[in-house]
C-alpha cells in the first residue's frame, strides 16, 4: 500500500512536470541557500577568529597599575612613588614558565618631543623589537629597531608624530630632542587605526602620537624616574616596566600560565601594583558573535523555505481541484479519508524532499564554487575583492545539511496537510459530480 501511494503520486507529479519543477525550485533554493550561507557565515567566522587570535587571543597581558595613594605621601613635599613591575619580574616569568613562547616589555609615559620651534606631545614607548609585530605596526620609511640599537640614541616616530615634527621633509636621519638629549631618527610607522588594548599596548589608544626608543636606552639615558611639580611640591613616579606581554604557546594553556603569573607576583609584591588580563575573552565572543550571526543566516534561509512551502500548498490546492472527480471515484470504491489524505501528503513530501536533496547536493559544492567566483571576480574586477576576502574558504557544517534537509521535509508535511484535509473531507457524491 505504501510504495503503491507512493508510484501514484510520482504518476500524478509526472502528469505536470513544469509545475512540479517549479514547485520543488522553491525548496531547492532554499535548502542551497541555507548550506551556503552557514558555510560562507562559518569561513568568515574562522578568519575572525584567526584575526583575533593573532592579535592576542593566546597572550597573557600583566600591567602596572598604580596603586591608591595615602594622605600622608600627598601632604609630603617631595613625593616618589615607587611601584609596578619589576625588571626582575620580567626575567622570574620567562625562567619559570615553561607554556611562554614570547615575552615583550615595554615602558611608556607621555613625553614632549621638540625639533626647532616644533613640538609634539606624544607617548615615549621604550619597547623591544618583537614589540612592531605584537602591535600589526607597519614601517612607511625607514627601519624599525634592531637588537643593534641596544642602549642607542636612536627612535621611530609613528606617522602623526613625524607629521608634526617633520611636516615638509623626510625625517629619516634628522635629530629630535628628547628631554635634553638629541635622538637620530631611524625610521616611521604607518598610520594605524587605534587599538582596544588587545595587543601589546597599555591602553586602548591612538598609536600615531606615538615615539618607540629601545627599552635599554629608556633604562639608561631616561631613567625610571618620572619628576613633575604640583603647586609648592615636587611629585614622582618610579616605574621600571609598564608591561610585560606574554605569548602562551596554546589557548588552552593561557588561563593555566595567568594563574600561575598571579601567584609569583603576588610573592614578590607587596601591595597590589600590577593586573593580570587574559584577553581570550575576544576569542568567546567571538564564538558566540558567530551563532548569533548563524543564527541571522538561517532565519534568513528559512524564510526561503516557507515561501518554498507556500507555493508547494499552492500547487497542491490545485491539484485537489483538478482532481476532485478522481477523489470522488477513489471514495467510492472504499477508499478511506486517511487515505486520500496520505496520497496528497505523500505527494508535498516527494516535491520537497527531491527539491531538497537536489539542493543538498548544490550546497557541497559550495566551496568550489565559491573559490571560482572570487577567482572570476577577481581577475576581470580586481577592486571588489579586498584582502580579507581572498583569506575566507567556505566551511560546510554538517548540522546545515542536516537542518535544511529536515526542513524541506518537513516543509512538505506541513504544507500539505491542509490540501489533503480538504481532499479527504469532499462529499464523495458531490465530487463525482465535479466536472
Amino acid at each position: 500500500m505504501f510504495f503503491r501511494t507512493i508510484y501514484l503520486g510520482t504518476q500524478s507529479l509526472l502528469l505536470h512536470k513544469m509545475r512540479a519543477a517549479l514547485a520543488g525550485l522553491g525548496i531547492f533554493i532554499g535548502t542551497t541557500t541555507v548550506i551556503w550561507l552557514v558555510a560562507i557565515g562559518e569561513g568568515v567566522s574562522q578568519r575572525s577568529q584567526d584575526v583575533i587570535k593573532e592579535l592576542g587571543a593566546k597572550n597573557v597581558i600583566v600591567r602596572t597599575k598604580k596603586p591608591i595613594e595615602s594622605l600622608g605621601q600627598q601632604n609630603a613635599k617631595v613625593n616618589i612613588r615607587k611601584y609596578g613591575l619589576l625588571r626582575a619580574d620580567y626575567e622570574r616569568i620567562i625562567a619559570i614558565i615553561p607554556s611562554i613562547r614570547r615575552a615583550v616589555s615595554m615602558r611608556e609615559f607621555k613625553y614632549t618631543l621638540r625639533v626647532s620651534d616644533r613640538s609634539s606631545d606624544s607617548k615615549l614607548v621604550g619597547c623591544m623589537q618583537p614589540y612592531r609585530e605584537l602591535n600589526q605596526l607597519e614601517i612607511a620609511r625607514g627601519r624599525w629597531l634592531s637588537q643593534r640599537d641596544h642602549e642607542k640614541k636612536v627612535v621611530v616616530l609613528a606617522h602623526d608624530t613625524a607629521r608634526r615634527l617633520f611636516p615638509y621633509q623626510n625625517p629619516i636621519r634628522q635629530k629630535v630632542w628628547v628631554g635634553k638629549e638629541l635622538y637620530t631618527v631611524v625610521g616611521e610607522t604607518k598610520s594605524r587605526t587605534a587599538s582596544a588594548a588587545i595587543g601589546g599596548s597599555m591602553d586602548a589608544r591612538e598609536y600615531n602620537l606615538d615615539a618607540y626608543i629601545p627599552l635599554s636606552t629608556m633604562e639608561t639615558r631616561i631613567g625610571d624616574r618620572v619628576m613633575k611639580r604640583v603647586g609648592s611640591s615636587w611629585q614622582g613616579e618610579e616605574v621600571q616596566l609598564s608591561q610585560i606581554t606574554i605569548g602562551v604557546d596554546t589557548i588552552e594553556n593561557v588561563d593555566e600560565t595567568a594563574a600561575i603569573i598571579q601567584t609569583l607576583l603576588a610573592k614578590y609584591h607587596a601591595q597590589e601594583d600590577y593586573a593580570v588580563v587574559v584577553p581570550k575573552e575576544l576569542l568567546i565572543q567571538a564564538e558566540r558573535q558567530r551563532d548569533m550571526f548563524n543564527l541571522l543566516l538561517v532565519v534568513i534561509a528559512g524564510i526561503s523555505l516557507l515561501v518554498g512551502g507556500i507555493g508547494i500548498m499552492n500547487i497542491m490546492l490545485s491539484t485537489v481541484t483538478e482532481r476532485t472527480r478522481e477523489i470522488g471515484i477513489r471514495r467510492a470504491l472504499g477508499a478511506k479519508r486517511t487515505h486520500i489524505i496520505f496520497q496528497f501528503v505523500v505527494e508535498a513530501v516527494l516535491l520537497t524532499g527531491v527539491g531538497g536533496m537536489l539542493g543538498v547536493v548544490a550546497g557541497l559544492f559550495c566551496a568550489p564554487l565559491f573559490r571560482a567566483a572570487r577567482s572570476v571576480v577577481t581577475k576581470y574586477w580586481p577592486d571588489f575583492i579586498t584582502e580579507d576576502m581572498l583569506q575566507i574558504e567556505p566551511q560546510i557544517a554538517m548540522w546545515s545539511v542536516v537542518l535544511s534537509a529536515s526542513i524541506a521535509v518537513l516543509s512538505g508535511i506541513v504544507f500539505g496537510v491542509y490540501p489533503a484535509w480538504r481532499a479527504a473531507r469532499m462529499d464523495p457524491i458531490e465530487a463525482l459530480r465535479h466536472e
